[in-house]
């Protein structure tokens, strides 16, 4: 007798039967469904299955957590259903059919920047630690920095710039090939589109606002500025998605014996022109108008409001997926020369924390749950290390009063931060790690803005368990 056979029939009947299934996986710790029809499901019988601890819907997947036992869950699942095993983006694929058009393009920017995100935390991290090394002065009575006294520490600071520089300086490199991963284009065409977008010809985009003279590419009847686009990201967008469309078109139009010559050339040439005389400057104009009106927004004299209510409803833009978006954003506030960092990343950092310490609050509510507990002191971990989702969807949203108290403790936060203008230098992990992200001046507040995150939200969770709220759980 197969381990779970009673519960793998049981949930196959609750997620409406076989044929109600159109493709299913799984990740580390959950069964990934697209299913024809949701409606269907019968959420709480699902729920009182042992080994499922929760369940919820995300970017058209209706995702049951199992736990680290997930894998030999799904084996026999699979094997009783008759389903056969697809790959991660075949299910993406799937999942989109339940999707509208502004839930997929949300669904397409999170896809793009996915595989970007550990190199941009390892960055963020990086630049966090050589700020410790060369900015922080700690000895001779105030007046030096460890890369000031100690030359080892001054060839630690350079070196660890090879890779702070090659994570965020050159993410348009990242971006471009990215996009044409994603949209199934030639990979080292966007490599070698990316690369030029930040070439060494170029002046360094940090430096155009100060440039005397910005040297030109004469081509008789026209010029281009030698403009490089080091950390911005709109006009890489852009870039990417056209060098896509030029592949496309060329290839469709070129016989077949000839397309190894005509394609690249068709594509590259015309996308790499474009990108410096018409998309990067677009783009460059694009993002300082958003940068700048992100930054109008958190440096007027109601910023601590907006950081409050970014604190307050990042929480919901993480259920919705349209979280993704904002570390386009982030970024872009990050390469603006004049901003140079952004006041969204440590709100985020907050939100994190909040959502883990709610989940801390209900478990130390109920005590004796041993099913909840099982998903809640890993959830409080993993969001205290920045990924939220295990709490939000485990136990906060699924009791609801939870996650109103990780919002007003992160909304708490947030406003307490911006009320300090809490900055980061780039952005790294969203959680407790996220304070070496930030600028050297803002770390003494901001430290003591985790702490109101780390602390409100338990107590708010204690409270809010006391009133109506607590009739609204699924418990």
């Amino acid at each position: 007798m197969a381990k779970y056979e009673k519960e793998v029939k049981e949930l196959l009947e609750y997620v409406g039967g076989k044929e109600n299934i159109a493709s299913l996986m799984h990740c580390v710790t959950r069964l990934r469904f697209v299913l024809k029809d949701e409606s269907k499901v019968d959420i709480k019988k699902i729920e009182a299955l042992p080994t499922v601890k929760g369940t919820f819907t995300q970017a058209g997947q209706f995702q049951v957590i199992i736990g680290n036992q997930v894998s030999e869950f799904y084996k026999e699942f699979a094997e009783y259903a008759g389903i056969q095993a697809v790959s991660k983006e075949e299910v993406k694929q799937a999942a989109k059919q339940n999707q509208n058009l502004a839930q997929r393009a949300v669904s397409n920017l999170a896809e793009i920047f996915a595989p970007l995100i550990p190199a941009i935390i390892v960055g963020g991290l990086l630049l966090g630690f050589r700020s410790v090394i060369g900015d922080i002065y700690m000895l001779n009575d105030g007046t030096a920095t460890l890369k000031d006294v100690y030359p080892w520490c001054q060839g630690l600071y350079d070196f660890l710039w090879l890779i702070c520089e090659a994570a965020l300086h050159f993410l348009p490199i990242g971006v471009v090939w990215s996009i044409t991963k994603k949209m199934k284009g030639t990979e080292i065409l966007g490599i070698v589109t990316g690369v030029t977008l930040v070439s060494p010809q170029l002046i360094n985009a940090y430096q155009v606002a100060t440039a005397e003279n910005i040297p030109i590419y004469d081509l008789g009847i026209f010029q281009i500025e030698r403009i490089g686009y080091q950390s911005q990201i709109i006009p890489a967008i852009l870039v990417g998605f056209t060098l896509v469309y030029l592949e496309r078109f060329f290839r469709k139009i070129t016989p077949q014996s000839i397309q190894m010559i005509v394609v690249p050339f068709g594509a590259l040439v015309p996308t790499v022109f474009l990108a410096h005389a018409v998309l990067g400057p677009i783009g460059w104009q694009l993002g300082e108008w958003i940068s700048q009106g992100v930054a109008w927004g958190f440096q007027s004299s109601v910023g601590w409001l907006f950081g409050g209510l970014y604190g307050l409803f990042y929480p919901v833009l993480v259920i919705t997926g349209l979280h993704h978006t904002m570390l386009a954003i982030d970024l872009q506030l990050c390469a603006d020369p004049v901003i140079n960092g952004t006041y969204m990343w440590p709100i985020l950092v907050l939100c994190n924390i909040a959502q883990g310490s709610a989940c801390l609050g209900y478990i130390l509510m109920n005590r004796k749950n041993e099913k909840d507990k099982q998903v809640a002191v890993p959830a409080v971990i993993s969001a205290y290390l920045g990924v939220t989702e295990p709490a939000i969807f485990g136990i906060n949203l699924k009791y609801i009063y939870p996650f109103i108290g990780g919002m007003l403790g992160s909304g708490i936060g947030g406003l307490f931060s911006m009320f300090f203008v809490c900055k980061a230098s780039s952005v790294g992990v969203g959680g407790i790690p996220g304070i070496l992200s930030m600028k050297i001046e803002s770390i003494p507040m901001f430290a003591i803005a985790m702490v109101i995150a780390l602390v409100l939200p338990v107590l708010f969770t204690m409270i809010l368990s006391k009133t109506k709220l607590n009739k609204f759980g699924k418990a």
